[in-house]
């Protein structure tokens, strides 16, 4: 099983990377390697926005405008709102008691 820890799996798949021979087996460390720094980075886009950075600040990280770092890390903004309307939705309702049904 891979570590959950970005971190961890980008050293795994460098440590995969050392002893594969074959050219498929390096493509899939490469895809390995990808997918967890991609991981690592919406991250850590999501660590610098809840501690105060803003789109400007994180688009002069790539040489973006901040529209430019909007559009790449939208699906980070979405899940960041979404996360923020259902901890709020769960304040709004008392603890146990369930929504009523609309008709």
């Amino acid at each position: 099983m891979a570590p959950k820890n970005p971190v961890k799996r980008i050293h795994a798949a460098l440590d995969a990377l050392d002893v594969a021979e074959e050219p498929i087996g390096r493509l899939d460390v490469a895809r390995r390697l990808r997918e967890a720094a991609e991981e690592l980075e919406a991250a850590q886009v999501e660590a610098a926005r809840k501690a105060g950075a803003t789109w400007t600040e994180i688009g002069a990280c790539y040489g973006l405008t901040k529209q430019g770092a909007q559009q790449r890390f939208r699906a980070i903004r979405d899940q960041a709102k979404a996360v923020t309307a259902a901890a709020k939705s769960e304040k709004a309702e008392p603890e146990g008691k369930k929504p009523e049904p609309t008709a």
